[in-house]
């Protein structure tokens, strides 16, 4: 199997380095385009969220897989403009099988910071999506993805992976809660209007929040969620005025530069006069100014702050993980033996067609003796021993040949494909010490004479 799929996440590096080597939505589509021009690359997927951006490649027959990788880095660093040094010493990669069985798990959530959470499964659906819109997710992904997205929904249905509500959506509210005593008191200031936040709504209304204001870019898409909540909507630029009434903050935008610096922030503070803020940056690129965790009464918290907590409630569903794990196991077996089977289809045909020729030489060489008159039983007779020594012909020689070599291995796997394991017993010599011909009843003879007219 060609395929490689290498990227940075969590597990290999910090948010710093992640939010630099995120593709936007709106980038993504010319980037697929882009990376099909790496020599050998035949097809591409790109997903990048808050916690990894990986690319999934498929690579032509005969490329070194390790090279088109470290190619497809190169390609990432020369696109963000960033050191490809940099970028080789906290990326990871994975080939072939290992590949597959890596891509499953991310679908799974079996490796995401929280363990089991399902937004991954949808994104990584919708990246394969914008591949294929882009046609840079051709045959070869359009039968890989079905399957790695049925083995994902599996492990799902089959385990308890998922059972307990944690996200990093749920991990920001969980620290709320341990900021401040009671939620029922505080008001909350969502920025964005994805799924994410749509999370963290639900997770806030669940805990009691008093009051939830939602800002975006778009006001109609605040106003969608909103309504789903009983909350407010706003737009952006009306953060500012925000501010100074909420305690809780929590952004999630696919903004490439922050929208809330540590300026506003200040002034929001002198109005509060010294309640705290908490907020909550699950964005990548981050949507908050680091500068503003240097204020007092600010409690500034970055997706990786949240690994804490997002452990404690991974340990909640590690008892589930080895069936997970076993349900991907089977499942990349099974799919690692389809494609097999299936390059084995040339090879079948090919012999196939070489038999029906053989076939139909001999056929005709028996009709035109059908035609002269000659005996029909010693023209079937003639037929069938034509047509098994003419099959049994390279097959035996390359027997003979591996046994001269040495080759047991070969033989044993020949007695397995010609179905020499437990076949029944030969017919036995007649008295000269000859093979003995089957004897073929009258009407045998007859249905084969009108065949052959």
């Amino acid at each position: 199997m060609n395929l490689i799929a290498l990227g940075i996440s969590h597990n290999s590096a910090g948010v710093e380095v992640r939010e630099r080597v995120a593709f936007a939505p709106e980038q993504v589509g010319e980037a697929l385009i882009d990376a099909c021009d790496v020599g050998g690359v035949e097809e591409v997927v790109i997903l990048s969220t808050c916690n990894r951006t990986e690319l999934y490649a498929m690579v032509s027959d005969g490329a070194n897989l390790g090279d088109k990788a470290r190619e497809l880095i190169d390609w990432v660093a020369n696109y963000h403009h960033l050191s490809a040094q940099e970028l080789h010493q906290c990326s990871y990669c994975h080939e072939g099988h290992q590949a597959l069985r890596h891509l499953v798990q991310v679908a799974s959530g079996l490796d995401s910071m929280v363990l089991g959470e399902p937004q991954i499964f949808g994104q990584l659906k919708s990246a394969y999506a914008v591949a294929t819109d882009a046609g840079t997710a051709g045959a070869e992904f359009g039968r890989l993805f079905p399957r790695i997205f049925s083995i994902a929904k599996r492990v799902r249905t089959d385990t308890a992976i998922g059972e307990n509500p944690v996200s990093v959506a749920y991990a920001a509210v969980n620290l709320a809660g341990h900021i401040f005593s009671d939620l029922g008191q505080c008001n909350a200031l969502l920025v964005g209007a994805g799924e994410t936040i749509e999370l963290v709504a639900r997770h806030l209304v669940g805990a009691g929040v008093r009051k939830i204001v939602i800002a975006n870019r778009t006001l109609g898409r605040a106003r969608e969620l909103a309504q789903k909540f009983g909350a407010e909507a706003v737009l952006l630029a009306e953060i500012p005025a925000q501010l100074s009434n909420a305690d809780i903050i929590i952004t999630s935008t696919a903004s490439q530069l922050p929208i809330l610096g540590k300026g506003a922030v200040e002034q929001a503070l002198k109005v509060r006069k010294h309640r705290p803020f908490l907020m909550v940056d699950i964005a990548v690129p981050r949507d908050i100014e680091s500068q503003v965790g240097e204020l007092p009464d600010v409690y500034l918290y970055s997706v990786d702050d949240l690994r804490e907590i997002v452990e404690a409630n991974m340990r909640s569903r590690s008892s589930e993980a080895g069936k997970a794990d076993f349900i991907i196991d089977e499942g990349v077996r099974l799919y690692m033996e389809e494609g097999l089977s299936l390059e084995a289809v040339d090879t079948v045909k090919e012999y196939r067609a070489m038999a029906e020729q053989l076939r139909d030489h001999e056929l005709q060489r028996a009709q035109r003796a059908l035609d002269r008159g000659d005996d029909p039983r010693q023209i079937v007779a003639q037929l069938s021993r034509t047509i098994t020594n003419k099959l049994i012909h390279a097959p035996t020689a390359g027997l003979k040949q591996a046994s001269v070599d040495g080759r047991q291995d070969l033989i044993n796997n020949a007695r397995k494909l010609l179905g020499l394991e437990g076949s029944s017993p030969q017919p036995q010599p007649d008295e000269d010490g000859e093979q003995a011909e089957p004897e073929l009843p009258s009407s045998a003879l007859e249905n084969t004479r009108r065949t052959l007219q």
